[in-house]
């Protein structure tokens, strides 16, 4: 058993619990419909802290939690609502969430601390609303989709998400050498004459690259699904205050940058040796191509990036299908099921409607 704390951000002027709204980047209150820029609601929490009262500012409770062995082997969290003091059982990764009895939102501060303090966090720009209609909107074009994907309990399961996600930056210095050689040929008369020129390449240089986006959970499911909303527009990410998760979901990185560090390098080096390939044209061909390429300097971030998600388990199968959008730009993407039977329904209308202007046309040429 250990000690821990979960909080919920409560408003200044009420003490109702405050959410992030994508549409005005502030805290806003449902209760007394108040709306805060994060500068305000920081200042605030540090008043009251300053004067050894931070429960009127956040909600919290240091709790006695424990770890239980999920079926899955996985280790997740109980925790207690500081609202209703019911308990909150979480996955080890999940560092924001509601509760589920009186849906305060609450962040588990002790998972986002330390080593697993993000450095930024790209706040939502999409609200929930413009999420779900972007939703109907796509999926209401897809023909052969089950109705029970989207229809209005399905809706409701339109989560707001904060992915983790290493963010890597990188300066490198090469060189590349290769041969190469140039071929002309020409007829003079009943002669054919080939010119061949050889040389010997040299490329040095220095290359740069930036926000290199890479998944920090090793869930299958979120990689594939931001990976399929890229990009993000990183330059609008902020330093990271835990007040930006009131009213989301927050995973928890579970994958340490050591852990991708000589993949990620590989990649670098794939990414510049390219660049120094391009500036070798105009040959007939290129061989013998050598290259070595340097990290100079290696810069990586863990940041949360936001998406807007929706699962759907098909009835008698274990496939998980999925509609992400991307919570900044709105991109959206997914993998959705199909209805056999309306597919197979459609099939046999084309097939019987087919058969009958057979028949009727061939009575009437008769």
């Amino acid at each position: 058993m250990s000690q821990s704390k979960v909080l919920t951000h409560l408003c200044p002027n009420c003490g109702g619990p405050l959410l992030f709204d994508p549409k005005s980047q502030k805290f806003h209150c449902q209760y007394c419909l108040s709306s805060f820029t994060e500068e305000e609601v920081t200042a605030f929490e540090a008043k009251q802290t300053d004067k050894g009262i931070p429960e009127e500012s956040v909600s919290t409770a240091s709790v006695e939690t424990s770890n239980i062995e999920a079926s899955n082997d996985n280790q997740v969290g109980l925790f207690v609502c500081p609202s209703c003091g019911a308990e909150i059982v979480t996955e080890a990764t999940t560092a924001s969430t509601f509760c589920y009895y009186c849906h305060n939102p609450v962040v588990l501060s002790e998972r986002l601390s330390g080593k697993f303090l993000p450095e930024k966090v790209l706040p939502f720009q999409i609200e929930q609303k413009e999420a779900e209609e972007a939703f109907l909107k796509w999926v209401g074009k897809k023909r052969f989709v089950p109705k029970d994907f989207f229809d209005k309990k399905q809706i409701k399961q339109l989560q707001g998400v904060y992915f983790p996600y290493w963010v890597v930056g990188a300066d490198l210095q090469g060189q590349l050498e290769a041969s190469a050689n140039n071929i002309r040929v020409w007829i003079v008369g009943d002669l054919e004459y080939t010119e061949t020129k050889q040389y010997h390449i040299i490329r040095e240089g220095e290359s740069s690259f930036q926000d290199l986006v890479k998944n920090a959970l090793k869930k299958n499911e979120p990689e594939k699904m931001v990976g399929a909303v890229q990009p993000f527009d990183l330059s609008k990410a902020v330093s990271f205050k835990n007040q930006y998760l009131s009213g989301f979901l927050t995973e928890k990185r579970d994958i340490e940058f050591e852990e991708i560090k000589e993949r990620v390098d590989s990649e670098l080096r794939q990414y510049s040796e390219a660049l120094m390939r391009d500036t070798v044209q105009g040959y007939t061909a290129v061989t013998s191509v050598q290259s070595n390429q340097k990290i100079m300097e290696l810069q990586s971030d863990y940041v949360l990036l936001p998406l807007w998600l929706v699962t759907y388990r098909q009835k008698n199968s274990d496939k998980l299908f999925y509609y992400a959008m991307n919570g900044q730009t709105g991109k959206t993407a997914g993998i959705l099921p199909v209805d056999k039977t309306r597919v197979i329904l459609v099939a046999v209308s084309i097939f019987f409607a087919v058969l009958l202007l057979g028949l009727i046309v061939g009575w009437y040429v008769s």
